[in-house]
């Protein structure tokens, strides 16, 4: 068991790691821009907020990409396991450039919906449109990602991102305040240095996996010769359910927000903050997650599905302990971790308890978090799609609507129902976890 805790750890936190460091992208933006007043901060995070909404578009191709190179790897065909990258690629630009133009276009309308003052509006525009039509340099990341991920080398991976979020934090910087020479951009300063370094990013995995994966069928576009595209019909179909999930959560995300929104700014003020911690503690769990998902994809190649199912408890065990560590400050300490972004003493208060829900919250989400990613990897992605859909837009929203402007019970009442919308979740996830149908998936 020691062995296996040790390969878990090995390969989840590089993914971790990666993940807190793009996690890290929009708050440097909005650290650097803070300078420039309110009215900057407030266009460069409701611009960041649609963009994360694009972003999921496109985000099922990396666990598209991560299953199928592992489970080749996992059966030894090192030949063709870099052969999915060149599918993700195609479907990156086939996808990316035109629905880029299409979001530039409808900027203005898209970034409405915010229903910001016109100054905050046409900046809010501007970042948008130079941000967004960096989607082509994110969608070839996220095929480069589910390579390493999938051949159990995920450093090689996040190495390239924390140059890439170094040049950022530079060039940002500089463009924003007009530094060496550079012109004074401001905001769409911010945006263009997170454009540059999104491409330097693609640009330096293209280069590193043309060293390390040309014999694995890295740029072989030999299939475009033939017209076959059974490949990557394959990859579309494994890629589409889970865009959809992430699309959809965006937007239910964003329901959720309104939804308290209405129940006042002291609640929203609390929500934003409490959401925060909360999908900053969760991804500890993704980025182990992730790790399922490629462990489970190379057992299922190498034709061992106990493996497979063995690897998802195991994962789900590290899991479980890992955010009980996290989850320990939220429950005994809640004043101390509040008072660091709130600062009124009625909001630290009023924010408290449903602050310790949020501990508990995590802890029931692990299982989720786990075999999400492990299902991802045998191929089910439908079945992740329906579970996520109906527990968020079939249970979260509606109770979360009745409970706060309907019924008035507050907060409170709201993290009650996101904890049992968890535990539901996690129950489910369990359930067709130990059915163990997704062993006879063919991806």
């Amino acid at each position: 068991m020691k062995q296996r805790v040790s390969i878990i750890l090995r390969l989840g936190t590089p993914i971790i790691l990666a993940m807190l460091s793009q996690s890290l992208l929009n708050l440097v933006d909005a650290a650097l821009v803070g300078p420039l007043g309110s009215d900057a901060l407030a266009a460069v995070g409701s611009a960041s907020y649609a963009i994360f909404v694009a972003m999921a578009v496109v985000a099922g191709l990396s666990s598209a990409v991560q299953s199928q190179v592992a489970r080749r790897f996992g059966a030894n065909q090192l030949s063709s396991c870099a052969t999915p990258v060149n599918h993700g690629l195609l479907l990156a630009i086939i996808i990316t450039l035109p629905f880029s133009v299409c979001l530039v276009l409808l900027a203005p309308w898209i970034l409405q919906v915010f229903s910001q003052p016109e100054l905050i509006h046409d900046s809010a525009v501007s970042y948008f449109q130079i941000r967004v039509m960096s989607l082509t340099a994110a969608a070839m990341c996220l095929s480069f990602r589910g390579y390493w991920n999938g051949t159990g080398q995920p450093s090689g991976f996040m190495r390239i991102l924390m140059i890439s979020h170094l040049f950022n934090a530079i060039t940002s910087y500089c463009l924003i305040y007009g530094k060496f020479g550079l012109p004074e951009m401001g905001v769409e300063g911010a945006a263009l240095g997170t454009f540059l370094s999104l491409y330097l990013a693609a640009l330096l995995s293209l280069v590193s996996m043309m060293k390390t994966a040309r014999n694995h069928g890295f740029l072989d576009f030999s299939f475009l010769k033939r017209l076959d595209f059974q490949q990557t019909g394959r990859l579309i179909k494994l890629a589409v359910p889970d865009s959809i999930q992430q699309v959809m959560f965006s937007f239910g995300f964003m329901m959720l927000f309104a939804i308290i929104a209405r129940m006042g700014s002291n609640e929203l003020a609390i929500a934003h903050v409490l959401m925060n911690i909360s999908l900053l503690l969760i991804l500890p769990g993704i980025g182990l997650g992730m790790a399922a998902n490629t462990l489970v994809s190379q057992s299922l190649g190498a034709g061992k599905p106990e493996k497979a199912w063995r690897w998802g408890w195991d994962i789900f065990g590290v899991t479980v302990c890992i955010l009980m560590l996290l989850s320990l400050p939220l429950l005994f300490t809640p004043e101390l971790i509040l008072s660091l972004f709130l600062h009124q003493d009625i909001l630290v208060e009023q924010a408290k308890l449903p602050l310790q829900i949020t501990g508990f919250s995590i802890l029931l989400d692990a299982a989720s978090l786990v075999f999400t990613q492990a299902l991802l990897g045998a191929g089910a992605n439908k079945t992740v799609l329906g579970i996520r859909m109906a527990s968020q837009w079939l249970i979260l929203l509606p109770l979360c609507w009745l409970v706060g402007p309907v019924l008035g019970m507050g907060l409170t009442a709201i993290w009650i129902t996101q904890l049992l919308q968890r535990l539901f979740s996690s129950m489910a996830f369990v359930t067709v976890w130990q059915k163990r149908k997704w062993n006879r998936i063919s991806v």
